[in-house]
C-alpha cells in the first residue's frame, strides 16, 4: 500500500493526500493507494500541485504506518522532531 506526500507550499508542514481530494496533515487521514494504482494517482496529484511541493509516494502498512526502507524517515515527518516530543505533531495529540 502508498499514501501521497509532500510539503506544504505556505508554511512547509508535511501533508498526505486524503480520500476526499484534499490535503491533510496527519497519515492517519491519508488515502490508501494499491502498489499498482500508485503512479497514477501520483500523476494525477501532480496536475494540481499549487498547494504541495515536493509529491512522491510512500510505502505504508494497511494501518497507515510507514514502511519500506524510507520507513524511519518517514515517520519522523509524520510525527515530527525525535528531540523534542513537546513540538511537532506528535505534541499535538
Amino acid at each position: 500500500m502508498k499514501v501521497i506526500t509532500g510539503n506544504a507550499l505556505d508554511d512547509g508542514r508535511v501533508i498526505y493526500l486524503g480520500v476526499d481530494g484534499q490535503w491533510k496533515d496527519y497519515i492517519e487521514d491519508a488515502h490508501l493507494i494499491a502498489d499498482e494504482e500508485g503512479e497514477a494517482e501520483l500523476a494525477n496529484a501532480q496536475k494540481r500541485m499549487t498547494q504541495v511541493a515536493d509529491l512522491y509516494l510512500i510505502e505504508v502498512t494497511q494501518d497507515k504506518k510507514t514502511a519500506g526502507r524510507e520507513a524511519l524517515r518517514e515517520a519522523i515527518r509524520s510525527a515530527g522532531p525525535t528531540m523534542r516530543t513537546d513540538l511537532g505533531k506528535q505534541a499535538e495529540k
